[in-house]
């Protein structure tokens, strides 16, 4: 669940196989008979045409002849629907009514907007703003984990590298534990020039590792330097000729990557 403040309201936004729904519920906490709000939006004769045109474009299993049984009674005086019954009769995808603790009525984004600019259309302009800023800052975070797990998924190939070709049998874990620390502090000098002991001392009030604070350039490099360390050991290439091979090489790949429009536009 992600939340967005909207000229003073929170609204809350959940996803439904994969879609963002929001709160309609969220949108009128403040107003004054707000909830009777949505199932007067939903006796409107527009709102059921809109509702049964989207639920045809995007749910195969919509109830098409209940939903003309309800478009010919909508906008009569007699005429009451609440978000259950429509539910219920259509078979509808698009708005729900959810319990519990976040419960509520949640309404596909399309159909949210449309509700909102029905409420206000000052309000439904600064929704949709924040929406697309919380979808932006959503992108953001997402490109930057798959970058972190690109990171962690070489980390597992080098490590394996190091296991096949560099521990002894049965060495005892101390030890292993040392010559992973050893081969992972190759790539911090290859690529940061220090080693993750030296990092800390020099930074004592930061928390996490010197890996934790790269950009975006430092984490695309670090991890085409795991892959190439982990072919190198395999090779049989001594230590010390892979240090000065892996520097060389963060060396070049940096000054590219530094330069990449595409990852200037990523950071």
């Amino acid at each position: 669940m992600s939340k967005i403040n909207v000229e003073g309201s929170e609204i809350s936004i959940i996803a439904i196989d994969d879609k963002d729904y929001i709160s309609l519920t969220d949108m009128v906490r403040n107003i004054e008979n707000g909830l009777a709000l949505i199932e007067k939006w939903l006796r409107n004769k527009n709102t059921i045409e809109f509702l049964g045109i989207w639920e045809e474009m995007y749910n195969p299993d919509f109830n098409s002849l209940e939903f003309e049984g309800i478009k010919n009674e909508a906008g009569l005086n007699r005429f009451v629907l609440s978000v259950k019954q429509w539910v219920e009769k259509t078979n509808s995808i698009g708005i729900v009514a959810k319990a519990g603790r976040y419960g509520g009525t949640y309404a596909h984004k399309d159909i949210a907007f449309e509700f909102a600019s029905w409420v206000s259309p000052y309000f439904k302009l600064y929704l949709i703003k924040e929406f697309e800023r919380l979808k932006e800052e959503e992108q953001k975070k997402l490109g930057w984990d798959i970058k972190r797990n690109l990171a962690k998924i070489n980390y597992r190939i080098h490590t394996d590298a190091i296991k096949n070709n560099l521990i002894p049998e049965k060495l005892q874990k101390e030890k292993i534990n040392f010559i992973y620390a050893n081969e992972a502090d190759i790539l911090n000098m290859a690529l940061f020039g220090m080693t993750a002991k030296e990092w800390r001392d020099e930074n004592p009030n930061l928390k996490g590792n010197i890996r934790d604070y790269a950009d975006i350039s430092q984490l695309v490099c670090l991890s085409n330097l795991e892959n190439l360390n982990a072919v190198f050991i395999n090779e049989g290439m001594k230590q010390s000729d892979r240090l000065e091979k892996l520097n060389s090489i963060a060396i070049e790949q940096m000054k590219i990557l530094s330069e990449a429009e595409s990852v200037k536009k990523l950071k």
